[in-house]
Protein backbone atom coordinates (compact mmCIF):
# COMPACT_ATOMS: atom_id res chain seq x y z
CA UNK A 1 0.00 0.00 0.00
CA UNK A 2 1.31 3.43 -0.95
CA UNK A 3 -0.73 6.54 -0.20
CA UNK A 4 0.26 8.85 -3.05
CA UNK A 5 -1.45 10.88 -5.74
CA UNK A 6 0.45 10.28 -9.02
CA UNK A 7 1.49 13.13 -11.27
CA UNK A 8 1.80 15.85 -8.63
CA UNK A 9 4.26 18.63 -9.33
CA UNK A 10 5.49 22.01 -8.11
CA UNK A 11 5.56 25.17 -10.21
CA UNK A 12 4.95 28.93 -10.09
CA UNK A 13 1.79 28.35 -8.01
CA UNK A 14 3.69 26.72 -5.16
CA UNK A 15 4.04 29.16 -2.27
CA UNK A 16 7.55 29.37 -0.84
CA UNK A 17 9.22 27.90 -3.94
CA UNK A 18 10.64 30.05 -6.74
CA UNK A 19 9.94 28.17 -9.98
CA UNK A 20 9.27 30.52 -12.90
CA UNK A 21 9.98 27.74 -15.43
CA UNK A 22 8.14 24.52 -16.30
CA UNK A 23 6.53 22.27 -13.66
CA UNK A 24 8.79 19.91 -11.72
CA UNK A 25 7.50 16.53 -10.43
CA UNK A 26 7.50 16.34 -6.63
CA UNK A 27 9.81 13.33 -6.64
CA UNK A 28 12.31 15.06 -8.93
CA UNK A 29 12.36 18.21 -6.83
CA UNK A 30 12.90 16.23 -3.62
CA UNK A 31 15.63 14.10 -5.21
CA UNK A 32 17.64 17.23 -6.11
CA UNK A 33 18.45 17.78 -2.40
CA UNK A 34 18.30 21.56 -2.66
CA UNK A 35 19.69 23.64 0.21
CA UNK A 36 17.01 25.72 1.90
CA UNK A 37 19.35 28.72 1.89
CA UNK A 38 20.50 29.33 -1.66
CA UNK A 39 18.10 26.89 -3.33
CA UNK A 40 14.94 27.68 -5.33
CA UNK A 41 13.06 29.09 -2.36
CA UNK A 42 11.62 32.47 -1.46
CA UNK A 43 10.47 33.92 1.82
CA UNK A 44 8.42 33.14 3.76
CA UNK A 45 8.51 29.37 3.58
CA UNK A 46 7.33 26.80 6.11
CA UNK A 47 9.44 23.66 6.44
CA UNK A 48 9.19 20.49 8.50
CA UNK A 49 12.20 18.91 10.17
CA UNK A 50 12.50 15.23 9.26
CA UNK A 51 14.08 14.21 12.57
CA UNK A 52 11.23 15.75 14.57
CA UNK A 53 8.50 14.16 12.46
CA UNK A 54 10.13 10.74 12.77
CA UNK A 55 10.58 11.16 16.52
CA UNK A 56 6.96 12.21 17.10
CA UNK A 57 5.46 9.41 15.01
CA UNK A 58 7.58 6.87 16.87
CA UNK A 59 6.76 8.41 20.27
CA UNK A 60 2.96 8.09 19.95
CA UNK A 61 3.23 4.65 18.39
CA UNK A 62 5.28 3.54 21.40
CA UNK A 63 2.86 5.18 23.85
CA UNK A 64 -0.10 3.37 22.30
CA UNK A 65 1.72 0.04 22.25
CA UNK A 66 2.75 0.44 25.89
CA UNK A 67 -0.83 1.14 26.98
CA UNK A 68 -2.64 -1.29 24.72
CA UNK A 69 -4.36 1.40 22.65
CA UNK A 70 -5.19 1.28 18.97
CA UNK A 71 -4.27 4.51 17.21
CA UNK A 72 -6.20 6.39 14.54
CA UNK A 73 -4.35 9.73 14.34
CA UNK A 74 -6.50 12.65 13.28
CA UNK A 75 -5.63 13.42 9.69
CA UNK A 76 -7.22 16.88 9.69
CA UNK A 77 -3.99 18.20 11.20
CA UNK A 78 -1.94 17.68 8.05
CA UNK A 79 -4.18 16.25 5.29
CA UNK A 80 -0.93 14.82 3.94
CA UNK A 81 -0.92 11.25 2.58
CA UNK A 82 2.84 10.91 3.03
CA UNK A 83 2.42 11.55 6.77
CA UNK A 84 -0.57 9.19 6.89
CA UNK A 85 1.63 6.54 5.29
CA UNK A 86 4.32 7.05 7.92
CA UNK A 87 1.73 6.81 10.71
CA UNK A 88 0.24 3.63 9.27
CA UNK A 89 3.70 2.15 8.76
CA UNK A 90 4.34 2.83 12.47
CA UNK A 91 1.31 0.71 13.37
CA UNK A 92 -1.71 3.04 13.23
CA UNK A 93 -5.06 1.19 13.21
CA UNK A 94 -6.62 3.74 10.85
CA UNK A 95 -6.86 7.48 10.19
CA UNK A 96 -9.47 9.80 11.71
CA UNK A 97 -11.40 12.37 9.66
CA UNK A 98 -13.55 15.33 10.68
CA UNK A 99 -15.65 15.93 7.53
CA UNK A 100 -17.14 14.04 4.63
CA UNK A 101 -14.79 15.78 2.21
CA UNK A 102 -11.84 14.50 4.23
CA UNK A 103 -13.24 10.98 4.02
CA UNK A 104 -13.47 11.38 0.23
CA UNK A 105 -9.83 12.49 0.17
CA UNK A 106 -8.76 9.57 2.36
CA UNK A 107 -10.59 7.13 0.08
CA UNK A 108 -8.75 8.66 -2.87
CA UNK A 109 -5.44 8.31 -1.05
CA UNK A 110 -6.18 4.66 -0.29
CA UNK A 111 -6.44 4.83 3.52
CA UNK A 112 -7.56 1.32 4.55
CA UNK A 113 -9.71 2.22 7.59
CA UNK A 114 -11.39 5.57 8.33
CA UNK A 115 -13.04 6.78 11.51
CA UNK A 116 -15.22 9.88 10.98
CA UNK A 117 -15.15 11.56 14.38
CA UNK A 118 -18.27 13.56 13.69
CA UNK A 119 -21.97 13.38 12.98
CA UNK A 120 -22.95 13.21 9.31
CA UNK A 121 -26.49 13.91 8.07
CA UNK A 122 -25.77 14.98 4.47
CA UNK A 123 -27.64 12.49 2.24
CA UNK A 124 -25.31 13.05 -0.73
CA UNK A 125 -22.21 12.08 1.24
CA UNK A 126 -24.00 9.31 3.12
CA UNK A 127 -25.27 7.65 -0.07
CA UNK A 128 -21.75 7.67 -1.50
CA UNK A 129 -20.38 6.21 1.73
CA UNK A 130 -23.04 3.50 1.70
CA UNK A 131 -21.83 2.47 -1.75
CA UNK A 132 -18.18 2.52 -0.66
CA UNK A 133 -18.99 0.35 2.37
CA UNK A 134 -20.67 -2.13 0.02
CA UNK A 135 -17.39 -2.16 -1.95
CA UNK A 136 -15.43 -3.09 1.17
CA UNK A 137 -14.49 0.23 2.82
CA UNK A 138 -13.85 -0.06 6.55
CA UNK A 139 -15.62 2.94 8.06
CA UNK A 140 -17.12 4.13 11.34
CA UNK A 141 -19.05 7.32 12.11
CA UNK A 142 -20.87 9.01 15.00
CA UNK A 143 -24.49 9.60 15.94
CA UNK A 144 -25.90 11.65 18.81
CA UNK A 145 -29.56 12.03 17.79
CA UNK A 146 -32.54 10.16 16.37
CA UNK A 147 -32.32 12.40 13.30
CA UNK A 148 -28.72 11.38 12.76
CA UNK A 149 -29.58 7.69 13.00
CA UNK A 150 -32.47 8.12 10.55
CA UNK A 151 -30.23 9.89 8.02
CA UNK A 152 -27.61 7.14 8.22
CA UNK A 153 -30.22 4.40 7.96
CA UNK A 154 -31.83 5.96 4.88
CA UNK A 155 -28.49 5.95 3.02
CA UNK A 156 -27.41 2.41 3.85
CA UNK A 157 -26.68 -0.10 1.10
CA UNK A 158 -26.40 -3.84 1.42
CA UNK A 159 -23.86 -3.63 4.25
CA UNK A 160 -24.75 -1.66 7.40
CA UNK A 161 -23.06 1.51 8.62
CA UNK A 162 -21.04 0.86 11.78
CA UNK A 163 -22.08 3.61 14.21
CA UNK A 164 -20.47 4.90 17.37
CA UNK A 165 -22.84 6.73 19.69
CA UNK A 166 -21.19 9.87 21.02
CA UNK A 167 -21.20 11.14 24.60
CA UNK A 168 -20.46 14.84 24.95
CA UNK A 169 -20.25 17.16 27.93
CA UNK A 170 -21.81 20.43 29.06
CA UNK A 171 -20.72 23.40 26.93
CA UNK A 172 -18.90 21.03 24.61
CA UNK A 173 -19.64 20.50 20.95
CA UNK A 174 -21.44 17.38 19.65
CA UNK A 175 -22.45 14.37 21.71
CA UNK A 176 -25.33 13.33 23.97
CA UNK A 177 -25.25 15.25 27.23
CA UNK A 178 -26.44 12.42 29.49
CA UNK A 179 -26.04 8.67 29.72
CA UNK A 180 -29.81 8.36 29.29
CA UNK A 181 -29.74 10.26 26.01
CA UNK A 182 -26.81 8.14 24.89
CA UNK A 183 -28.75 4.94 25.64
CA UNK A 184 -31.74 6.20 23.64
CA UNK A 185 -29.56 6.87 20.58
CA UNK A 186 -27.86 3.49 21.01
CA UNK A 187 -31.26 1.75 20.99
CA UNK A 188 -32.21 3.69 17.86
CA UNK A 189 -29.04 2.50 16.14
CA UNK A 190 -29.66 -1.08 17.22
CA UNK A 191 -33.23 -0.98 15.93
CA UNK A 192 -32.78 0.91 12.65
CA UNK A 193 -32.27 -0.98 9.38
CA UNK A 194 -28.87 -0.45 7.81
CA UNK A 195 -27.10 0.57 11.03
CA UNK A 196 -25.02 -1.48 13.42
CA UNK A 197 -23.99 -0.34 16.87
CA UNK A 198 -20.18 -0.54 17.01
CA UNK A 199 -19.40 1.25 20.28
CA UNK A 200 -19.08 4.61 22.01
CA UNK A 201 -17.09 7.76 21.25
CA UNK A 202 -16.13 10.96 23.03
CA UNK A 203 -13.77 13.91 22.98
CA UNK A 204 -12.14 15.46 26.06
CA UNK A 205 -9.77 17.89 24.35
CA UNK A 206 -11.89 21.00 24.91
CA UNK A 207 -11.99 20.58 28.68
CA UNK A 208 -10.02 23.03 30.83
CA UNK A 209 -7.73 20.74 32.81
CA UNK A 210 -6.59 17.21 33.59
CA UNK A 211 -9.15 16.72 36.36
CA UNK A 212 -12.07 17.65 34.11
CA UNK A 213 -10.78 15.46 31.29
CA UNK A 214 -10.31 12.52 33.64
CA UNK A 215 -13.79 12.91 35.10
CA UNK A 216 -15.37 13.04 31.65
CA UNK A 217 -13.49 9.96 30.45
CA UNK A 218 -14.57 8.12 33.59
CA UNK A 219 -18.18 9.01 32.77
CA UNK A 220 -17.62 7.76 29.21
CA UNK A 221 -16.42 4.45 30.58
CA UNK A 222 -19.39 4.16 32.96
CA UNK A 223 -21.87 5.00 30.18
CA UNK A 224 -20.30 2.35 27.94
CA UNK A 225 -20.62 -0.24 30.69
CA UNK A 226 -24.32 0.63 31.08
CA UNK A 227 -24.81 -0.02 27.36
CA UNK A 228 -23.17 -3.45 27.59
CA UNK A 229 -26.35 -5.45 26.79
CA UNK A 230 -26.79 -3.52 23.53
CA UNK A 231 -23.17 -3.68 22.42
CA UNK A 232 -21.72 -6.30 20.06
CA UNK A 233 -19.03 -8.75 21.05
CA UNK A 234 -16.35 -6.60 19.38
CA UNK A 235 -16.65 -3.06 20.76
CA UNK A 236 -14.84 0.14 19.80
CA UNK A 237 -14.44 2.93 22.37
CA UNK A 238 -12.64 6.02 21.14
CA UNK A 239 -11.47 9.34 22.56
CA UNK A 240 -8.41 11.52 22.65
CA UNK A 241 -6.87 14.70 21.33
CA UNK A 242 -3.26 15.78 21.83
CA UNK A 243 -3.71 17.41 25.23
CA UNK A 244 -4.94 14.55 27.47
CA UNK A 245 -3.97 11.27 25.83
CA UNK A 246 -2.45 10.19 29.15
CA UNK A 247 -5.93 10.38 30.65
CA UNK A 248 -7.35 8.28 27.82
CA UNK A 249 -4.79 5.61 28.68
CA UNK A 250 -5.47 5.87 32.40
CA UNK A 251 -9.27 5.79 32.21
CA UNK A 252 -10.02 3.66 29.15
CA UNK A 253 -7.14 1.25 28.53
CA UNK A 254 -7.42 -2.32 29.75
CA UNK A 255 -10.02 -5.08 29.85
CA UNK A 256 -12.89 -3.40 31.70
CA UNK A 257 -15.97 -4.49 29.70
CA UNK A 258 -16.78 -8.11 30.64
CA UNK A 259 -18.18 -10.23 27.84
CA UNK A 260 -16.76 -8.02 25.09
CA UNK A 261 -13.55 -7.75 23.11
CA UNK A 262 -12.67 -4.08 23.52
CA UNK A 263 -10.63 -1.92 21.15
CA UNK A 264 -9.81 1.49 22.60
CA UNK A 265 -8.86 3.90 19.83
CA UNK A 266 -6.85 7.06 20.51
CA UNK A 267 -7.27 9.88 17.96
CA UNK A 268 -4.50 12.43 18.68
CA UNK A 269 -3.46 14.43 15.61
CA UNK A 270 -1.44 17.56 16.39
CA UNK A 271 1.33 15.46 17.92
CA UNK A 272 2.70 14.63 14.46
CA UNK A 273 4.43 18.00 14.17
CA UNK A 274 3.88 19.27 17.70
CA UNK A 275 4.62 23.03 18.05
CA UNK A 276 6.38 25.75 20.00
CA UNK A 277 3.19 27.07 21.58
CA UNK A 278 -0.11 25.62 22.79
CA UNK A 279 0.89 21.95 22.60
CA UNK A 280 4.30 22.55 24.14
CA UNK A 281 2.30 23.80 27.13
CA UNK A 282 -0.38 21.11 27.06
CA UNK A 283 1.30 17.88 25.97
CA UNK A 284 0.79 14.98 28.37
CA UNK A 285 4.53 14.37 28.10
CA UNK A 286 4.86 17.20 30.60
CA UNK A 287 3.20 14.77 33.06
CA UNK A 288 4.27 11.31 31.93
CA UNK A 289 7.54 9.97 30.45
CA UNK A 290 8.13 10.82 26.82
CA UNK A 291 8.72 13.79 24.58
CA UNK A 292 7.65 15.44 21.34
CA UNK A 293 9.69 17.82 19.18
CA UNK A 294 8.43 20.87 17.32
CA UNK A 295 8.82 20.04 13.61
CA UNK A 296 7.46 23.12 11.83
CA UNK A 297 9.55 26.24 11.17
CA UNK A 298 8.61 29.32 9.19
CA UNK A 299 11.58 31.22 7.76
CA UNK A 300 10.72 34.82 6.98
CA UNK A 301 12.77 37.85 5.98
CA UNK A 302 13.11 41.15 7.77
CA UNK A 303 11.89 43.71 5.23
CA UNK A 304 12.11 46.88 7.31
CA UNK A 305 13.49 48.19 10.59
CA UNK A 306 11.58 51.48 10.64
CA UNK A 307 12.24 52.41 14.26
CA UNK A 308 14.28 51.33 17.24
CA UNK A 309 13.07 48.06 18.74
CA UNK A 310 10.75 47.16 15.84
CA UNK A 311 11.32 44.87 12.86
CA UNK A 312 8.75 44.25 10.14
CA UNK A 313 8.91 40.72 8.77
CA UNK A 314 7.35 39.39 5.57
CA UNK A 315 5.04 36.85 7.19
CA UNK A 316 1.43 37.25 8.23
CA UNK A 317 -1.93 35.61 8.76
CA UNK A 318 -1.84 34.03 5.27
CA UNK A 319 1.35 32.16 6.15
CA UNK A 320 1.28 31.48 9.90
CA UNK A 321 -1.32 30.38 12.47
CA UNK A 322 -2.55 33.01 14.91
CA UNK A 323 -5.71 31.47 16.45
CA UNK A 324 -3.96 29.86 19.44
CA UNK A 325 -0.97 32.12 19.98
CA UNK A 326 1.35 33.98 17.64
CA UNK A 327 4.51 32.49 16.14
CA UNK A 328 7.61 32.46 18.32
CA UNK A 329 10.96 33.87 17.11
CA UNK A 330 13.61 31.18 17.53
CA UNK A 331 16.73 32.14 15.57
CA UNK A 332 18.20 34.92 13.43
CA UNK A 333 20.18 34.09 10.30
CA UNK A 334 22.46 36.81 8.97
CA UNK A 335 23.47 37.31 5.33
CA UNK A 336 26.79 35.54 5.98
CA UNK A 337 24.99 32.42 7.20
CA UNK A 338 25.72 32.86 10.91
CA UNK A 339 22.86 32.22 13.30
CA UNK A 340 22.11 33.53 16.75
CA UNK A 341 19.26 32.80 19.18
CA UNK A 342 16.34 35.23 18.98
CA UNK A 343 16.52 35.83 22.72
CA UNK A 344 14.28 38.64 23.91
CA UNK A 345 12.43 38.96 20.61
CA UNK A 346 8.64 38.75 20.53
CA UNK A 347 6.06 38.84 17.78
CA UNK A 348 3.32 41.28 18.81
CA UNK A 349 0.88 41.41 15.88
CA UNK A 350 0.30 40.26 12.31
CA UNK A 351 -1.43 41.62 9.22
CA UNK A 352 -2.16 39.56 6.11
CA UNK A 353 1.51 39.49 5.05
CA UNK A 354 3.39 41.42 7.74
CA UNK A 355 4.54 40.58 11.25
CA UNK A 356 5.51 43.10 13.92
CA UNK A 357 8.49 41.90 15.94
CA UNK A 358 9.68 43.62 19.10
CA UNK A 359 13.41 43.06 18.82
CA UNK A 360 14.49 43.89 22.38
CA UNK A 361 18.28 44.03 22.53
CA UNK A 362 18.77 41.87 19.41
CA UNK A 363 20.54 43.32 16.40
CA UNK A 364 18.30 42.82 13.37
CA UNK A 365 18.68 44.42 9.94
CA UNK A 366 16.71 44.33 6.67
CA UNK A 367 17.54 41.15 4.76
CA UNK A 368 18.09 39.00 7.84
CA UNK A 369 16.05 35.83 8.14
CA UNK A 370 14.13 34.92 11.29
CA UNK A 371 13.10 31.36 12.06
CA UNK A 372 9.71 31.18 13.81
CA UNK A 373 8.14 28.30 15.65
CA UNK A 374 4.36 28.08 15.42
CA UNK A 375 1.48 27.54 17.82
CA UNK A 376 -1.29 25.12 16.71
CA UNK A 377 -0.21 22.96 13.77
CA UNK A 378 -3.79 22.34 12.58
CA UNK A 379 -3.98 25.93 11.32
CA UNK A 380 -0.42 25.92 9.97
CA UNK A 381 -0.57 22.95 7.59
CA UNK A 382 -3.68 24.29 5.84
CA UNK A 383 -1.86 27.44 4.73
CA UNK A 384 0.70 25.52 2.65
CA UNK A 385 -0.01 23.16 -0.26
CA UNK A 386 3.61 22.00 -0.31
CA UNK A 387 5.94 21.87 2.70
CA UNK A 388 9.64 21.11 2.21
CA UNK A 389 11.01 18.50 4.60
CA UNK A 390 14.54 19.32 5.72
CA UNK A 391 17.27 17.41 7.48
CA UNK A 392 19.09 18.95 10.42
CA UNK A 393 21.42 20.80 8.01
CA UNK A 394 18.40 22.34 6.24
CA UNK A 395 18.86 20.34 3.07
CA UNK A 396 15.48 19.53 1.52
CA UNK A 397 15.01 15.75 1.52
CA UNK A 398 11.30 15.46 0.71
CA UNK A 399 8.11 17.42 0.04
CA UNK A 400 4.84 17.08 1.94
CA UNK A 401 1.78 17.71 -0.26
CA UNK A 402 -1.36 18.71 1.63
CA UNK A 403 -4.96 18.36 0.41
CA UNK A 404 -7.25 20.76 2.26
Amino acid sequence: MSLTIPGEHVDWRTKGLWLPGPPVPLEEFAAARHPLFGGPFTWPVMVARRSALDHNIAALAAFCQEHGLAFAPHGKTSMAPTLFQAQLDAGAWGITAATANQVLAYRTFGVPRVLLANELLDPTALRWLGGEIDRGMEFLLYADSAEGVAAISAAAGERPFRVLVELGHARGRTGCRTAGELAAVARAVADAPGTELAGVAGYEGGLPDVAAAGAYLGALRDATAELSPLLPRDVVVTAGGSAYFDQVAEKLAGDWLPGHDLTVVLRSGAYVSHDDGIYTERTPFNRVPGSLDAALEIWAQVTSVPEAGLAIVGMGKREAPYDAGLPVPLRIRKADGTTTPADGMRLTDTNDHHAYVATGDASVRPGDLICFGISHPCTAFDKWQVIPVVDDDHTVVDLIRTYF
